[in-house]
């Protein structure tokens, strides 16, 4: 049987709680927890003996800022779990959502700030819920530790997200109500740690070694499991939260002191490492999320613009072979119309009504592997054979606008090694082009095709014209795709042209002629 299981294990390998750190993660988690050691040494040492006193405002701001920081921490880790919902997911993000609720309670026991001996309990009520907010998070990093690396069967949560959401901040908020209306009830026979609203007695340090033991635990737990960034940057949070619990007695134990202030900034550090790197992975995905939009937008935009280019290629290329064939079905529809019908004649368009039409299909073919990069079959074609065919599928605009044609075959030129149909669409377009151009002249109108060997060049084809020439800023411009210049034209035949001659590995260019007109010329490699 199939298996059902999400495929979000395979695919989910680049968020937080998945992907492996590397050297550059690493590297930034020892550099930060160097950093801790130092300014814990630094306070325990040179600034040990400085006494600041009681700070009104230190405590509300320090409790809204953690409150702020391990709640939004909370709702991260939450939105991940809502996606890849795993148990240990669910822990961690119930750990931080722990610490944000307790804060509420310790600042509501803390002295002289609603009040002279705090809001809630008594004298013993504050230490035992600092403890209990300390030694509750690393036991759930522990219990993180021990489900993250479950088999993948048992590793997901089959049930509705937002239920497993609602019980565990139901159940984690029933708990905490629960623990501290106990501390509060009974702090009069709870064991006296706190000696008077500053200072404490031995018995606090019963408190706090086995609190500290805890963090070691879920440290080492992390060390020997470590697997994703989440894991790493959890450590560096374990090893502030360390430093905390022994600022909280070492060098002076109780509140106010240097060292009981700068824990309370180790603990606002260790509430925001993770919550940095998940907004960093937020903002990383976002970016990565945006590249991708543009990617597809990009994409689509240049589908829909190759679409354009070939509906317009097409039409541009199969216009002529099109417009031949409805002169052709004229003319022979008027020799069978006649008195006495020209038969023989009336074939002879037909038949050329059917190689127009073989035409129009090869051109359109051509065009498509043009388009599409195919390789196409390349053969030997004789030059002046496929102008002397180019300049018979063109007799009829040629005699109806009174073009004169200089031609001279050159016997000595040799073959060349390309695909018939697309050269000779690129001779019918510039001749085409030729012919538009001097459409409104009125002195002479004279096309001239020559054909010529050059050892450096190879075979060099041009096609002179006598019309108005093109103006010397659009000389490389009408080989741009949709660029025009005449008013009912397309910008798509000189680009087609120049993409099949450098498909041929061949160079198409413009210069002016004298007097007056333009030359094309293209050049190619004889055949070998």
């Amino acid at each position: 049987m199939a298996s059902s299981e999400p495929s979000m294990l395979q695919d989910d390998t680049f968020v937080l709680t998945r992907a492996s750190p590397g050297p550059a993660q690493k590297r930034l988690a020892v550099a930060v927890a160097f950093a801790l050691f130092v300014m814990f040494l630094i306070t325990v040492g040179p600034l040990s003996a400085i006494r600041p006193g009681p700070i009104a405002a230190f405590v509300p701001a320090y409790t809204m800022a953690m409150f702020l920081s391990e709640m939004i921490t909370a709702v991260l880790l939450f939105s991940q779990f809502s996606i890849l919902r795993t148990r240990a997911l669910l822990v961690i993000s119930t750990g931080y959502f722990f610490t944000a609720l307790i804060t509420i309670p310790w600042v509501l026991t803390f002295p002289g700030i609603f009040g002279t001996d705090g809001l809630i309990g008594g004298l013993q009520t504050r230490p035992y819920t600092y403890f209990f907010w300390h030694a509750g998070f690393p036991a759930f990093v522990i219990v993180y530790t021990l489900l993250k690396d479950q088999a993948p069967s048992k590793n997901f949560w089959n049930g509705s997200a937002s239920s497993a959401i609602a019980l565990s901040t139901i159940a984690t908020t029933l708990i905490v109500v629960a623990t501290i209306i106990f501390f509060a009830l009974e702090s009069a026979i709870l064991p006296g740690v706190q000696v008077d609203l500053v200072h404490v007695g031995p018995l606090f340090v019963y408190l706090g070694a086995p609190t500290a033991l805890l963090i070691i635990v879920a440290l080492l737990a992390l060390w020997i499991r470590r697997r994703t960034i989440l894991d790493l940057w959890l450590m560096v949070v374990m090893c502030a939260y360390e430093i905390e619990i022994i600022l909280d007695y070492y060098p002076f134990p109780g509140i106010y002191s240097f060292g009981w202030y700068a824990s309370r900034v180790f603990g606002l550090l260790s509430s925001s490492i993770v919550l940095l790197v998940l907004l960093y992975e937020i903002m990383t995905l976002y970016s990565r999320l945006l590249d991708a939009v543009r990617a597809q937008r990009h994409e689509r935009e240049a589908r829909l613009m190759t679409g354009d280019a070939v509906a317009a290629a097409i039409a541009h290329e199969v216009k002529q072979p099109l417009s031949a064939m409805i002169t052709r079905a004229e003319t022979c529809f008027r020799r069978l119309d006649r008195s006495e019908p020209q038969l023989d004649k009336a074939k002879e368009e037909v038949r050329q009504i059917a190689a127009d039409g073989h035409r129009a299909g090869a051109i359109i073919d051509s065009i498509r592997a043009n388009f599409k990069k195919d390789p196409r079959a390349r053969s030997s074609v004789d030059v002046n054979e496929l102008i002397e065919e180019t300049f018979a599928l063109m007799r009829g605009d040629l005699q109806k606008q009174r073009i004169e044609v200089q031609t001279t075959p050159n016997a000595a030129l040799p073959p060349v090694a390309g695909d018939r149909i697309q050269l000779q669409q690129v001779i019918l377009n510039l001749i085409t082009n030729a012919i538009d151009s001097m459409a409104a002249e009125n002195g002479p109108r004279v096309i001239s095709v020559r054909s010529e060997f050059h050892d450096d060049r190879g075979i060099l084809i041009s096609v002179a014209d006598t019309g108005p020439g093109i103006d010397p800023q659009n000389m490389e411009r009408v080989f741009n795709p949709l660029f025009t210049t005449k008013s009912g034209g397309m910008g798509m035949g000189l680009s087609i042209c120049r993409s099949i001659i450098e498909a041929h590995d061949g160079r198409l260019w413009v210069a002016p002629n004298a007097p007056k007109g333009a030359v094309f010329r293209f050049a190619l490699r004889p055949a070998e």
